[in-house]
């Protein structure tokens, strides 16, 4: 079968997901979530069989990466997009009652549920975007794919429009986005313009020629990385993230943590790699680099320290990552492959970040179902109340501070190793120990507050669903493995 057929089946799954909404009379509308949950799970096991047509007569295969050495790491990161958007159904069918307070009420006679087969079948259709996005290879096609996304993302922030939180957030993402927006299409046509094409091999080609304009070059990397800075949540394009994350439905902000990283930060490897690959460009570029990690970095990890809201503590968390992953990006290429090159090591982070964080947003929707409370507060006592819970936190939170034997651990370890052997800034390198070490502080303060905080004694045990308990012991199974065995991840990377 041939890898573009993947985004056309989970088009067609979402329509199908829709016209069972509209036109099935189900009891539950959960069940347009399991639709889409093994519609996906089929998508995934088809990743490790399609084919790389030798052809590109096709008009799908046109707007295809072609390079043979760059197709494990598109599967890789459709592949985050898939598991992404598999475990935020869950999460949203765990979600529902939460979901159904805030929308709007059912007209009369309408389904008492109504409303939450959109709720479904929307991240769906980011997942067909973010998997364009994976294997992008035209300024045409990463926009596309990233309006797709990011128009699908517009509606569902705001989608519990009876919250105020969730209204706000929706407002702020949209005239930011849109404006994001707008600063990259005004780089791409720069780029178009210096170069005379909008295909990113032709465009590397053009910027490592001794005729490249430098300054015109440059302008057009300043705003593509305005536009992608957004979507990757790196510093001083971040201020959006802790309000949207924080009023976005929980499965929600999820999907915008994990999957939406990844796939912008495969853009912004493809696009930042011409200008790097260019003599005229890469030193300037790499300085430009080496600011924005050293800001991101130091503005996420600091601006953790003092929250409250746990939330808004995994949105700074969210853009302190992004400050290692841009550490990873910063880094000098080095002279071979494997863990010296930015690629390998910020998919390695991808991956792992994936497996951690999707396990603590998992665990925070089924305290939030029993709650209304998002604070730090809310988990104290949490082992006695619920001891799996607590456990499966505690495994998410040592691997996003990098604690040994876990992924996360391994994850910063191969930046802080690339950004060594290959000659990284003094200073940059040290913006990374300080927001490691500020990270131990305030990941670990939620697992004291889980086993040692004095909690309500009168509030009710915690019940998890199965699929719910699977997904969470599958995830902290990987996170171990990858702790001990990181070749676990770096395999799927061919």
């Amino acid at each position: 079968m041939p890898v573009f057929y993947l985004e056309i089946i989970v088009v067609v799954l979402g329509l199908v997901m829709l016209m069972v909404d509209a036109f099935v009379k189900l009891e539950d509308k959960r069940h347009i979530a399991w639709i889409g949950v093994l519609g996906l799970i089929c998508v995934f096991f088809l990743l490790f069989k399609v084919e790389w047509p030798t052809t590109t007569e096709s008009t799908f295969w046109k707007f295809y990466d072609h390079e043979e050495g760059t197709r494990g790491f598109s599967l890789f990161y459709k592949g985050i997009a898939v598991l992404c958007t598999i475990i935020v159904l869950i999460m949203g069918a765990e979600f529902r009652g939460v979901i159904q307070k805030y929308i709007a009420p059912p007209e009369p006679g309408a389904h008492p549920q109504s409303g939450l087969g959109e709720f479904f079948a929307l991240p769906v259709f980011a997942c067909a975007g973010l998997m364009w996005m994976a294997s992008a290879s035209n300024l045409v096609s990463i926009f596309v794919a990233l309006e797709t996304v990011t128009i699908t993302f517009y509606v569902l922030v705001a989608y519990m429009r009876r919250n105020v939180g969730s209204l706000e957030a929706g407002v702020k993402y949209l005239i930011l986005g849109a404006l994001s927006t707008g600063f990259l299409v005004y780089g791409f046509t720069w780029l178009f313009g210096i170069t005379g094409s909008m295909d990113l091999a032709e465009i590397k080609t053009a910027l490592a020629s001794e005729n490249v304009n430098v300054a015109a070059a440059l302008f057009a990397f300043g705003l593509i990385i305005v536009g992608l800075g957004f979507k990757v949540g790196a510093a001083p394009f971040q201020l959006w993230i802790p309000d949207v994350y924080q009023g976005a439905p929980t499965p929600i902000t999820a999907f915008l943590s994990v999957a939406s990283k990844s796939a912008g930060f495969i853009v912004l490897l493809r696009i930042a790699g011409c200008f790097l690959s260019s003599a005229y460009l890469s030193e300037k570029i790499g300085a430009v680099l080496v600011v924005i990690a050293i800001l991101t970095l130091l503005y996420g990890n600091l601006a953790a320290l003092p929250q409250k809201n746990f939330k808004r503590l995994l949105a700074y968390s969210s853009i302190a990552h992004a400050g290692f992953l841009l550490m990873a990006l910063a880094s000098p290429p080095g002279k071979s492959g494997g863990l010296n090159s930015p690629a390998v090591v910020i998919s390695f982070y991808l991956g792992a970040y994936l497996l951690m964080t999707l396990l603590a947003f998992l665990v925070m929707t089924a305290v939030r179902n029993t709650q209304e409370d998002e604070s730090v507060d809310a988990y104290a006592g949490l082992a006695r109340r619920s001891p799996f819970l607590a456990f499966a936190l505690l495994i998410a939170m040592a691997s996003l501070a990098g604690i040994p034997l876990t992924a996360g651990f391994f994850g910063k370890f191969f930046v802080f190793k690339l950004a060594f052997e290959n000659g990284a800034s003094w200073i940059l390198i040290a913006a990374g120990i300080i927001g490691a070490a500020a990270g131990f502080y305030y990941y670990l303060k939620i697992v004291a507050s889980m086993y040692w905080a004095e909690g309500d004694d009168e509030a009710d045990s915690i019940s998890v669903s199965i699929p719910s308990k699977v997904t969470m012991v599958l995830l902290m199974i990987g996170i171990l493995v990858a702790g001990v065995v990181p070749n676990a991840i770096l395999s799927l990377l061919g």
